[in-house]
C-alpha cells in the first residue's frame, strides 16, 4: 500500500505543520498505513496540491480564535471543485519572540506570518513600538528571513525555536490566553456522518432578505449554526459567498431536507462535507513539544 501524502504549510517548524504530524500520527495508528509530509511554501499551495491530487490530505487553517477566518483557505476551497472537509482539529496556538539580539529596544523589525502578527498586535505596541511589522508566508520563513540579525526579530512556535536553535526573547506573547486556532484537513473524499457539516453558496440576486430564507431553513429544523462568514465573489462589488458551519450530519433527515430546500434560493451551493471534530489535548502534542516547555494547553 502507497503512503498516505499530507501537505501542510511549511518549512518545518510551523504550526500547520504539528498539525499535520498528529494527522499522520493518529491516521497510522489506526490504519497502519506510512504517512509522508510534503511542507509547502503557502496556504494557496497546500490547498493546490490536494486539487491537483499530489496529495492525499492537505492541512490548512481555517480560523484563529483571535484574527478570526483564514481568507485564503475559504477562497480556495470555494474555488477548488473537488475539496471535501475530512476532520477538523483544533490546536492551542503559543507564540515565543526570537532573535539573536539580546535586547528589545535593539530590534527594529519583527518578521512573521500576519495571522501571528495579528494575535500578537497588543504585545507588540506596548513592548516593541519602535519596529517594523514585516509579513512573512510562514512563522518559520520568517526564522529564516531574519537569519543571524540581531537587529531582527521573529514570531513562531516554541517548537520552532528548539528546531533551528534560536534564542528566545519572550514567551507567550500572544494577546489572549486562550489562542486557539481551527484546522481542516482536506480531500478529495468527503464522508457524511460527523458532528459538524460545511456548506457554502452564493445567492442569485443581492435583494432585502436573500440570507433570511436560507437560515430560516435551518432554524426551523433546529439546525444549530455555529459559524457563518462571508466572501467576496470576486465577480462586482457587493456579492458574497457565504459559509456556514452546521452542528448536524449529512445523514439526518432534517438536514438533508433543509439542503433539498436551499437549492430553491442559492444560485451556487457547495457541500464540503461532514467531519469530526477533535480539540488537541497534550497528549496528542507531546512527541512534538519541545522538552521543557511547559505545557501549551
Amino acid at each position: 500500500m502507497p503512503p498516505l501524502v499530507v501537505a501542510h504549510l511549511g518549512p518545518r517548524g510551523t504550526n500547520t505543520e504539528t498539525v499535520a504530524l498528529v494527522y499522520g500520527e493518529q491516521y497510522q495508528g489506526r490504519t497502519g498505513q506510512e504517512v509522508k509530509f510534503l511542507p509547502c511554501p503557502s496556504i494557496g499551495k497546500t490547498l493546490e496540491a490536494a486539487a491537483q491530487g499530489l496529495v492525499d490530505v492537505a492541512i490548512v487553517p481555517v480560523e484563529n480564535s483571535t484574527e478570526g477566518g483564514i481568507a485564503i483557505t475559504l477562497d480556495g476551497l470555494w474555488a477548488a471543485e473537488n475539496l471535501k472537509i475530512q476532520q477538523e482539529l483544533v490546536l492551542p496556538i503559543t507564540h515565543v519572540l526570537l532573535s539573536r539580539g539580546k535586547l528589545l529596544v535593539d530590534l527594529t523589525r519583527v518578521v512573521s506570518h500576519p495571522q501571528a502578527l495579528g494575535q500578537c498586535q497588543k504585545w507588540l505596541s506596548a513592548h516593541l513600538p519602535q519596529v517594523s511589522l514585516v509579513p512573512a508566508n510562514s512563522t518559520t520563513e520568517a526564522i529564516q528571513i531574519i537569519g543571524d540579525d540581531p537587529t531582527a526579530a521573529a514570531i513562531a512556535s516554541p517548537r520552532a525555536a528548539t528546531l533551528f536553535d534560536l534564542p528566545v526573547l519572550h514567551t507567550d506573547i500572544q494577546d489572549y490566553p486562550d489562542n486557539c486556532t481551527r484546522f481542516w484537513a482536506i480531500g478529495a473524499e468527503g464522508h457524511l456522518t460527523g458532528s459538524h457539516t460545511t456548506l457554502a453558496f452564493s445567492v442569485p440576486r443581492n435583494v432585502p432578505g436573500a440570507l433570511v430564507t436560507p437560515l430560516q431553513l435551518l432554524a426551523q429544523r433546529k439546525i444549530n449554526l455555529s459559524r457563518i462568514e462571508s466572501r467576496p465573489t470576486k465577480r462586482s462589488l457587493g456579492e458574497y459567498v457565504f459559509f456556514m458551519d452546521l452542528e448536524a450530519s449529512q445523514t439526518e433527515p432534517r438536514l438533508q431536507e433543509a439542503l433539498e430546500r436551499l437549492k430553491q434560493y442559492t444560485e451556487v451551493l457547495k457541500i464540503f462535507g461532514s467531519y469530526p471534530t477533535k480539540v488537541l489535548q497534550l497528549a496528542d502534542l507531546q512527541h512534538f513539544h519541545p522538552p521543557g516547555w511547559p505545557s501549551p494547553l
